[in-house]
């Protein structure tokens, strides 16, 4: 008899601590605090994926590191295929994005897929305005982003 109320107890404790540990989680869950109602908040309102200044700093920049560190003299004559793919895909408490993707025509006729996400107040203090990060499919040449710009997607 008194293994069987041994076994009932270790039964009946294990329970407990299963119980436990399922609430613990959300017990211990940050509150969530939506980025725009921070102390030095970030705003939402960020450009569209079209917007002619960020297709602007996406070419600038891609054509300053081609130049700059692959010599190829490649660069981006134009975009199409505009789309957004995600907007503040990680949650409202993180820093909010825009993720989008276009297709780019290359100087030398090839198209690429472009995958882009502007980031609200990036900036130095927030006074540079948004930050864009980009990457071209298949001219990742230091694969920073991963296989196929996996990385820059949501």
């Amino acid at each position: 008899m008194t293994s069987h109320k041994l076994i009932a107890g270790l039964i009946a404790g294990l329970a407990l601590g299963a119980g436990l540990l399922a609430v613990a989680p959300a017990a211990a869950a940050r509150p969530m605090t939506p980025a725009e109602r921070r102390h030095m908040p970030l705003s939402p309102d960020m450009p569209a994926c079209a917007d002619p200044g960020i297709l602007a700093k996406i070419s600038g920049r891609f054509a300053s590191r081609e130049w700059n560190y692959w010599d190829s003299g490649l660069s981006i004559a134009s975009f199409d295929r505009i789309s957004e793919i995600g907007y503040r895909s990680n949650g409202l408490d993180y820093v909010p994005r825009r993720y989008c993707t276009a297709r780019a025509i290359m100087s030398n006729g090839s198209t690429h897929k472009v995958t882009y996400a502007i980031a609200s107040d990036l900036g130095w203090l927030g006074v540079l305005g948004y930050g864009v990060d980009w990457c071209v499919d298949g001219l990742d040449r230091n694969h920073a982003y991963g296989g196929h710009c996996r990385a820059a997607r949501p």
